[in-house]
């Protein structure tokens, strides 16, 4: 019984290779921009909300004064 060589010259498809290849480094950089953009998307949108907060909002006393235990 002969066994198929899977590197065999007849399966072996340089284009679908290239395909393979390029897909994988494709959804690579899209993973990569996504981890680096979400949070960088996700500061700019609260600074963007924060710019429609009143003034008073921004410079009013911290609503939890007891949050923060300084043992002294």
């Amino acid at each position: 019984m002969e066994t198929k060589d899977p590197f065999s010259d007849t399966q072996f498809d340089p284009k679908e290779v290239r395909s393979n290849i390029f897909m994988q480094m494709a959804k690579g950089a899209l993973l990569a921009s996504i981890l680096f953009f979400g949070p960088v998307v996700f500061i700019v949108v609260l600074y963007f909300a924060g710019t429609f907060l009143p003034p008073d909002s921004k410079q009013a006393a911290d609503p939890t004064p007891d949050s923060f235990v300084m043992d002294e």
